[in-house]
């Protein structure tokens, strides 16, 4: 039986950071909240992470590479292990 290592809050935002997604264990929790952040795993009350699930959520969260601040980027469906996000459409003003 293969063993995945979960990590917690404090783990998950060190992981990430070490690995140049700057990210506090207190926005962790503010997206978990919200439902904006990586998925985790619940351990009674304790939030466990996966790696895999942590550098997806960053890779996702990260433009492609830009020549300026107004250059919108790659869009993360169209690079390797993007995730695509779903397309809002405002309803016509009557």
């Amino acid at each position: 039986m293969e063993f995945e290592c979960r990590l917690d809050r404090r783990q998950a935002a060190a992981f990430l950071t070490a690995r140049s997604y700057r990210t506090a264990p207190a926005t962790l929790a503010k997206l978990a909240c919200v439902g904006d952040g990586p998925t985790f795993e619940s351990f009674g009350r304790k939030p466990l992470y996966r790696e895999a699930d942590l550098l997806a959520w960053a890779r996702a969260k990260t433009t492609g590479p830009r020549r300026s601040t107004s250059d919108p980027g790659a869009e993360p469906s169209k690079r390797e292990g993007g995730l695509a996000e779903p397309t809002h459409r405002e309803a016509p003003l009557s």
